[in-house]
């Protein structure tokens, strides 16, 4: 019997208002394979800029967005029925596709849900905090006792990597746009501090850790900013890239802003390293389909720390599973509005 879904999908690139609604067929669970009901999908800057085309590791058009869902199982692959049952509730991580009622996902790459979270909580974890665990302690190895500045505190991956560095044992700093964002940074997830990233962030950054600098720079801006993040660090200090959002400036993708924003951003030679001795690292979820075992590990030790109360789910605000939803969704993102993650919901 065949069968299908409802899925929203990117057929052509452009601004939010391309993504449309489409019955797509749904193949059958193959070995280590589930099929869930979705019931929440997370929704990530990835998204837009894999709407607007900037990145080349996509299928080809149609398919739809979605890198995490929370959701149900209602199918079993063969070699999955030892550990699984149908009408578990659990969250899942993909390389796309989330944006749908049914989803097929690996079991490899599916976890159980914590008995205290809804599948909208679920749904907004999984790709923050990993790409936020990468930086930190993948590519900087942070520890206790430094000091880190997180760029786009307010955001997903940015509050994610706020409360990770502070659980952790680390002085963390912060940037945001907006006096609320700022606030929260600081009163609610711990930072000792953070700056107006619409501003001049650095002069009081660099003022903050004086001669000694900063150990982590967590770079999501690009451009100018990423010179002057390399330019904070302390010796062996690390800095940590996984995104460009000074080139999306606005919700159709503008090519001069983009080039030169990646014109304005600094090579960096090996052996432009070695006097300042800083280190330099890139992380890109998309890329580390050949680690997933390290991403398990991860989402695991990540998984245990919310179950300790020592990490909360930030989420800004829900939309409906639609196209008109998702579209909305992505709007909120590019004027950047969020608060923490957003998050589409099905609502029957």
């Amino acid at each position: 019997m065949s069968r299908s879904t409802r899925a929203i999908r990117i057929e052509k690139l452009g601004p939010p208002e391309v993504l449309v609604e489409r019955e797509v067929p749904l193949a059958d669970p193959g070995p280590g394979q589930l099929q869930l009901r979705v019931e929440a999908a997370g929704v990530n800057f990835a998204d837009l800029i894999m709407r607007l085309g900037m990145y080349r590791t996509v299928p080809p058009r149609p398919f739809a967005p979605g890198f995490e869902v929370a959701g149900v199982i209602e199918r079993l692959g063969p070699g999955t029925e030892d550990r699984w049952k149908v009408g578990t509730p659990v969250v899942a991580l993909m390389r796309y596709g989330g944006y749908s009622r049914e989803v097929i996902v690996e079991a490899a790459n599916t976890f159980p849900r914590l008995s205290q979270w809804d599948a909208i909580t679920a749904a907004a974890i999984p790709v923050v905090f990993l790409t936020a665990w990468a930086a930190l302690f993948e590519g900087a190895h942070a520890r206790s006792g430094q000091t880190a500045l997180v760029t786009n505190a307010g955001g997903g991956v940015g509050t994610a990597a706020v409360q990770l560095a502070v659980a952790e044992g680390l002085r963390v700093y912060g940037t945001a746009g907006t006096p609320v964002k700022r606030s929260f940074v600081v009163d609610e997830l711990g930072a000792v501090d953070c700056f107006d990233s619409r501003g001049d962030w650095y002069t009081p950054m660099k003022d903050a850790v004086g001669e000694r600098g900063l150990d982590i720079a967590l770079d999501s801006m690009g451009g100018d900013d990423t010179k002057r993040l390399a330019s904070l660090l302390a010796p062996l200090g690390h800095l940590a890239f996984y995104g460009m959002s000074n080139a999306i400036t606005s919700k159709w993708w503008h090519w001069p802003k983009a080039a030169w924003t990646w014109l304005r951003m600094p090579r960096f030679h090996p052996m432009s390293l070695m006097e300042p001795c800083i280190g330099v690292s890139g992380v890109h979820l998309l890329h580390l389909a050949s680690r997933e075992d390290r991403l398990r590990e991860a989402f695991n030790q990540i998984l245990q720390r919310f179950a300790e109360g020592k990490l909360r789910a930030v989420v800004d605000s829900t939309f409906p599973l639609t196209a008109a939803g998702a579209a909305a969704a992505h709007r909120r993102l590019h004027d950047r509005q969020n608060l923490g993650k957003v998050v589409l919901v099905r609502e029957d």
